[in-house]
């Protein structure tokens, strides 16, 4: 497990996080999201609509190099999820690791 995926459970953990594109989506639109994660394999309509609001909100996109069933079972989650805004980190250093 990298560094990433254990800052992102812990983000998961002790923060807000919201899953899936649609969700993550909205966060950009209303100005919630600090940060968007967006799964390799993100269908290109979803790639597009994060990016296109990210960058009208000026929040960084980190693509995750795993696929969105990989994404989701890095949370415990038994299904894929191809986006996740981060709308409060907690007490990961995610925000860090980004900007590094």
């Amino acid at each position: 497990m990298t560094s990433f995926e254990n800052e992102l459970k812990n983000a998961y953990r002790s923060g807000k996080l919201l899953l899936g594109s649609k969700e993550s989506i909205s966060a950009l639109k209303h100005g919630k999201a600090k940060l968007v994660i967006i799964a390799i394999n993100a269908e290109p309509s979803v790639k597009k609509d994060v990016e296109y609001y990210a960058k009208l909100a000026a929040i960084p996109i980190y693509t995750y190099g795993g696929t969105s069933l990989e994404l989701g079972g890095t949370l415990g989650k038994p299904f894929p999820i191809q986006a996740i805004a981060v709308v409060d980190p907690g007490d990961s250093k995610i925000m860090e690791l980004i900007e590094s």
